[in-house]
């Protein structure tokens, strides 16, 4: 997959230590450790979907979404800051957002930190809407804003309930 000259692959275990220092340098107060990361990726790809996004060699971004029955969350996704708002985060959310619907999810959650609104401008383009507020969510006491998009029902659902 490409765009804007970005390359995506799946993530795997050699990515560790480059994707280690871009969590580190995104989330500095609250940044997943390496074995949160590793344990992810042992669910790989049972629940779990995780890509990298390259420019030339280079490493840019990453992305990951846990899927079961028809929902999905968005886990995390970063881009390095000289990469921002070049299409990396674009084609990141794309991927997660296809691999969502072919796994049959009919929505799709985040939480997104209350103080970073340009992240929150970019989940409301790609059609996520707020859903709720969870206070106190990161670990240095900001508020997490809840969000869902949307997919729609699988083939064959009609919209009942059960």
């Amino acid at each position: 997959m490409r765009q804007a000259g970005v390359a995506l692959r799946q993530m795997t275990h050699e990515d560790l230590p480059v994707v280690m220092d871009i969590e580190r340098t995104t989330f500095p107060v609250d940044a997943w450790t390496e074995a949160m990361l590793r344990g992810e990726l042992a669910d790989q790809p049972r629940t779990r979907h995780y890509v990298v996004a390259q420019v030339g060699d280079r490493v840019v971004g990453y992305a990951g979404l846990a899927a079961a029955g028809d929902q999905a969350d968005v886990q995390t996704i970063a881009v390095l800051a000289d990469h921002r708002r070049a299409g990396v985060g674009t084609a990141l959310m794309d991927a997660l957002l296809a691999e969502a619907a072919r796994r049959g999810a009919v929505s799709v959650f985040l939480e997104v930190r209350a103080d970073n609104p340009p992240a929150q401008a970019m989940y409301e383009r790609f059609g996520f809407r707020r859903l709720g507020l969870r206070r106190r969510y990161y670990d240095d006491g900001t508020d997490a804003i809840t969000m869902v998009k949307d997919l729609g029902p699988r083939d064959g659902d009609l919209g009942g309930g059960a």
